[in-house]
């Protein structure tokens, strides 16, 4: 495999496990230092380790300001630049607005939508001051359109999509390229705890979910690859774009 990212720094929130984990190990392969960010310190160690060389573990609540600018500092001070910023961490309420809390609205909002927005932040003047970088929010396709019992899942993503938008107006003056990804139904353990919220027979849910235009569930590796071609050399002039990556879900 090559190494295109070889000299690359990216950092991956959420990468202890799912999406996050798969767009990690990914990056990694291409020739990327990678730091693995995430609340789950064991499992993001793990990851970590398996990358050998190339993983840095830093441990991170991205609901907390102060977390998000030690991340990138440290990552700045180890690695002397920043080069890509995966927004991947992310929480799912299975309910619709008369049964969420404000609590559960609250987190929800808070991990998805504002630590996209607090991880950004920070990492913007490090990537501005080495003359550019990519961002890539991890959105959703009910970011793209509404699904049942999802309400604040739906309206977090939704501000993933629009604010991917603005931020690639914003920034890129300063040569930082901003996009989306939305995927559909992947093969992680948050699918799973889906299941459960809803009450439902795990298989059951799972192979609904499968059903569309490509038959399957997605890996997170397919989203892997289209995180990649965004931070890769492959879209030099592509900036707040939205890729769905869904199996052909929403068509």
């Amino acid at each position: 495999m090559g190494h295109e990212l070889e000299g690359k720094v990216a950092i991956v929130t959420g990468a202890a496990s799912g999406i996050g984990k798969g767009v990690a190990e990914f990056l990694a392969q291409k020739g990327a230092k990678v730091v693995v960010c995430d609340i789950d310190r064991a499992n993001g160690e793990a990851v970590a380790a398996a990358l050998g060389e190339r993983g840095t573990f830093i441990p991170c609540d991205v609901t907390s300001a102060v977390q998000c600018q030690e991340v990138a500092k440290k990552t700045s001070d180890s690695f002397g630049r920043i080069d890509i910023l995966v927004n991947c961490a992310g929480v799912i309420v299975r309910k619709d607005v008369v049964e969420t809390s404000e609590e559960e609205w609250d987190r929800v909002l808070n991990v998805n939508l504002k630590g996209t927005f607090l991880m950004s932040k920070y990492v913007i003047a490090y990537m501005a001051r080495n003359g550019g970088g990519n961002i890539v929010n991890i959105g959703s396709g009910w970011g793209l359109k509404g699904g049942p019992k999802a309400a604040v899942y739906c309206a977090s993503k939704a501000g993933v999509v629009n604010l991917t938008r603005a931020m690639a107006i914003d920034h890129g003056p300063q040569n930082i390229r901003v996009n989306c990804v939305c995927p559909g139904d992947i093969e992680t353990p948050m699918l799973i705890s889906e299941a459960r919220q809803l009450g439902m027979d795990v298989e059951k849910f799972l192979r609904e979910c499968a059903d569309r235009p490509l038959a399957r569930l997605g890996t997170p590796l397919d989203v892997a690859k289209a995180v990649y071609f965004f931070v890769s050399d492959l879209s030099p002039w592509v900036t707040g774009a939205v890729l769905v990556v869904d199996g052909g879900g929403l068509a």
